[in-house]
C-alpha cells in the first residue's frame, strides 16, 4: 500500500459544465470552494454550492462507533477525526478512501461525477473481509445554496422542507436557488440540524473570511451488511428515480470514458474542457476560475490541440470567433451574464496563434475555416487601424503600442484598487512576438508590415547591457523610454511561438541571462530575484499576494516557451530533448502528486522551497507542460 499523499492536498471531480466536486485528501474543507456539488447556473458560469459536504460514521454490531469524516471548526478544532482512521487514498481515475473500523474490518467509499448530467456519485462498502455482523452507515449531507464565493452563516430564510420517498430526498433551501436531490439505496429520516463555524484554513491564509455555518435537512442509513450503499447527488427535485441503476449506470460510462489508453494526464486535461453554447471552452482554473480568452488558446495548445482533439478545438475556436468586437476577443465573461469584458492585448493574438496552429493539424471543413480566418482578420485589421485602450499599429515602426492609465492588458494583469502593479504601457515585449508572428501567419497581405516590425524589433528590443530584451519599449508611449526589467516574458520572442524573432547569439545570450536569474523547478519567475521590486513569497491578504504576483512569484505554464527556446538554441536533438525533460519537466511532473493531484498549481513562490500557491488546479500550467512532454518525446514515442 502506497503511503498516503499531504492530507491537504486536493482532489478534483469536473463535470463538464463548470461545475465541479472537490476537496481535500483528508476529508476536511479547507476552501470555501470545497463541495460535493457545485453547479454552474449559467454554464459554465453562475456556480452555486448546493451541497459542501457531510458527516458520516459507522456503528458495528458490537455497537462501537466509527467517524469516517473530519471537520475543521474554529479557533482550531478538528472533530470528529475520521483522519485517523484513513488508510489509504488514491485519485486514479477518481478519488477513492480506505478506511480502517474498530471491528478489523475495511470501508473503501469514492466520490465520481458523471460528465453527462454532473449527478455525484458517492458510494460506501466493505472491503476484503470475512467478517460478518451488522455495520450500519449514517451519512448527513450538510448544505448551503450559496454563490460559491460567498458563505453562509445561520440564518431564518434557510428552509429544512423535505420531500422524500424509497430512500430518496429533495430539497430547497432557497427560493431563488436550484432544488437538490440525493438519492439513495438506504432510508432517509428527516431531523434538521445547523452545524457551526466551520473554519477554511486556505480562506484564513489568504487573508479572507473564513468560517462558516452549514445546514443538515436530515440524515440517510445504510445496512453496508446487506451490501454497497450509494447517494446520487444532483440538481433538481426528481425522486422518482432508481438510486442503485441510477449509480450503475454512472459508475459504468465513467469506467469507460477514463479506462486506457487514456492517462493521467489526458484524465486531468478533460477536466479543463466544458460546455459553453453554443460549443466549448476551457476553464482557465478551478475552483475559482471560468473561462477567460488568454488562458483559454494558451491553454487548448496543450490541453486540446497536442492531444490531437480537434473536435474541441474546432468547437472552441468557432464559439470565440463569433465574439470579436472592434477587432478584439473579450478575455472574461462576468459569472452573471453581464458584458464581455475585453480588457486584453494579447487574447485576439493568441487566439489568431490557436486558429493556424488548428488550421495546419485539421484541414477543417471550408466554411470553419472561412469563419475562423474572418475572425483572425478582423482582429488583425482592428489592431492596425486601433482599437480600445490605446491598441494600435505605430505606423513609425510597425510595432504594437497598448495601454492606458490604470487598466492591466497584458498578462501580467495584477491590480491593487486603482493601481495597476505591472501597468507595461507601451510596447511589451510578448505582444510584439505575438503580433509579428500573428502578421506572419496572415501571409501576403500583412507580409510587408510583419517584415517592417520585425526590423524594429531587432533595432529597438535587444539590451546590450543587459544581454537580453527589453521589456517594454516606448513605456508610457514615450518614445525611446526603456523597461530593463528581467522578466521571462522575453522568451516567446526566443521559442514558445511558431517563428522566433532572435536567433543566434542573442538568442544564447538572452536564454542564458532568463534562465540564471528565473528558472526555477516549478516554472520561471516573473522577476528576477536581484531587482530591488522583487517579491519572493505570495502569501498574505489579496493587496499583499497582488502585490507579489507578477513581481518574483513563479508560473509554472512558462516552461513551455522555455523548453522550446532552449532547443532552439541548443539544438533540438535526443540528448538535448532528454536533458530538458529530465532537468525542466520532470520536477512539475512530481508537483502532481502534491497539490492539486494530477495537476499543476497556478503559481509558486519565488524563493525556494518554491511553495504551490493559488489556484491548486490550472489549465494552461497543466497545458503546457503537456506541450512540452510532446515537445521533448523521444522521436516515434507519446509524450
Amino acid at each position: 500500500m502506497k503511503p498516503l499523499p499531504d492530507l491537504a492536498a486536493e482532489w478534483l471531480e469536473s463535470d463538464g459544465q463548470g461545475g465541479f466536486a472537490s476537496g481535500t485528501v483528508g476529508g476536511f474543507r479547507t476552501r470555501r470552494y470545497h463541495a460535493l456539488l457545485l453547479s454552474p447556473k449559467r454554464p459554465p458560469g453562475d456556480r452555486v454550492v448546493l451541497v459542501n459536504g457531510f458527516e458520516a460514521q459507522v456503528t458495528d454490531a458490537a455497537g462501537t462507533v466509527t467517524a469516517l469524516s473530519t471537520q475543521h471548526y474554529a479557533p482550531d478544532v478538528v472533530h470528529p477525526r475520521g483522519i485517523d482512521r484513513l488508510m489509504a487514498f488514491d485519485c486514479e481515475p477518481w478519488p477513492r478512501w480506505t478506511y480502517a473500523l474498530a471491528d478489523g474490518r475495511k470501508l473503501v467509499h469514492e466520490c465520481l461525477v458523471d460528465r453527462v448530467d454532473g449527478s455525484v456519485l458517492l458510494s460506501w462498502w466493505l472491503d476484503g473481509t470475512r467478517k460478518s455482523g451488522a455495520c450500519m452507515l449514517e451519512v448527513r449531507p450538510l448544505l448551503s445554496g450559496r454563490d460559491y464565493h460567498a458563505l453562509m452563516h445561520e440564518n431564518v430564510a434557510f428552509r429544512f422542507d423535505a420531500r422524500a420517498a424509497n430512500g430518496n430526498a429533495t430539497w430547497r433551501p432557497y427560493g431563488d436557488q436550484p432544488a437538490v436531490a440525493a438519492l439513495g439505496n438506504g432510508s432517509y429520516r428527516h431531523g434538521p440540524l445547523w452545524f457551526r463555524n466551520f473554519l477554511y484554513a486556505e480562506e484564513a491564509a489568504r487573508g479572507l473570511d473564513a468560517t462558516e455555518d452549514l445546514a443538515s435537512p436530515g440524515a440517510f442509513r445504510f445496512d453496508l451488511a446487506a451490501g454497497r450503499a450509494v447517494l446520487v447527488l444532483r440538481v433538481g427535485d426528481g425522486i422518482a428515480v432508481d438510486a442503485a441503476a441510477l449509480a450503475e449506470r454512472i459508475r459504468t460510462v465513467e469506467t469507460a470514458r477514463r479506462a486506457p489508453p487514456l492517462s493521467s494526464l489526458d484524465r486531468a486535461a478533460d477536466a479543463y474542457i466544458v460546455k459553453r453554447a453554443p460549443g466549448s471552452t476551457l476553464i482557465a482554473g478551478f475552483p475559482w476560475f471560468t473561462d477567460w480568452g488568454r488562458d483559454t488558446f494558451i491553454a487548448m495548445r496543450g490541453l486540446v490541440l497536442a492531444r490531437g482533439r480537434l473536435d474541441i478545438a474546432a468547437a472552441i475556436l468557432d464559439a470565440w470567433a463569433a465574439t470579436v468586437s472592434e477587432g478584439m476577443l473579450p478575455n472574461r465573461f462576468p459569472d452573471r451574464g453581464e458584458a464581455p469584458e475585453f480588457n486584453s492585448v494579447d487574447a485576439s493574438l493568441w487566439f489568431v496563434i490557436a486558429v493556424h496552429e488548428f488550421i495546419a493539424a485539421a484541414a477543417p471543413a471550408p466554411a470553419l475555416r472561412k469563419r475562423l480566418l474572418a475572425a483572425t482578420t478582423a482582429i488583425l485589421d482592428g489592431y492596425a487601424a486601433g482599437t480600445r485602450f490605446g491598441i494600435r499599429r505605430d505606423d513609425a515602426d510597425g510595432l504594437l503600442a497598448c495601454g492606458e492609465p490604470g487598466v492591466q492588458l497584458t498578462w501580467m494583469d495584477a491590480k491593487v484598487g486603482d493601481r495597476v502593479i505591472t501597468p507595461r504601457i507601451g510596447k511589451p515585449v510578448e505582444v510584439q512576438a505575438l503580433w509579428i508572428n500573428a502578421l506572419r501567419l496572415a501571409g501576403a497581405r500583412h507580409a510587408k508590415l510583419a517584415a517592417t516590425a520585425e526590423r524594429s524589433f531587432a533595432q529597438r528590443f535587444w539590451n546590450e547591457a543587459g544581454q537580453c530584451l527589453f521589456d517594454v519599449v516606448d513605456v508610457d508611449h514615450q518614445p525611446g523610454r526603456t523597461d530593463a526589467s528581467l522578466r521571462p516574458n522575453q522568451l516567446f520572442a526566443l521559442g514558445g511561438l511558431p517563428f522566433a524573432l532572435v536567433e543566434g547569439e542573442r538568442a544564447a545570450a538572452a536564454l542564458a541571462t532568463v534562465e540564471a536569474e528565473l528558472l526555477t523547478p516549478m516554472g520561471l519567475r516573473t522577476l528576477a530575484p536581484t531587482d530591488p521590486a522583487y517579491v519572493g513569497r505570495y502569501e498574505g491578504g489579496p493587496a499583499q499576494r497582488d502585490a507579489a504576483y507578477h513581481q518574483g512569484t513563479v508560473w509554472p505554464w512558462l516552461i513551455g516557451p522555455f523548453v522550446d527556446a532552449w532547443l532552439k538554441v541548443h539544438g533540438d536533438t535526443p540528448a538535448n530533448r532528454r536533458q530538458v525533460r529530465e532537468r525542466c519537466l520532470a520536477p512539475l511532473l512530481a508537483h502532481r502528486e502534491k497539490a492539486g493531484l494530477g495537476h499543476v498549481s497556478e503559481i509558486a513562490d519565488g524563493d525556494a522551497p518554491h511553495t504551490p500557491r493559488g489556484c491548486p488546479f490550472q489549465a494552461w500550467s497543466l497545458g503546457e507542460l503537456i506541450r512540452a512532454l510532446g515537445r521533448t518525446a523521444p522521436a516515434g514515442r507519446p509524450a
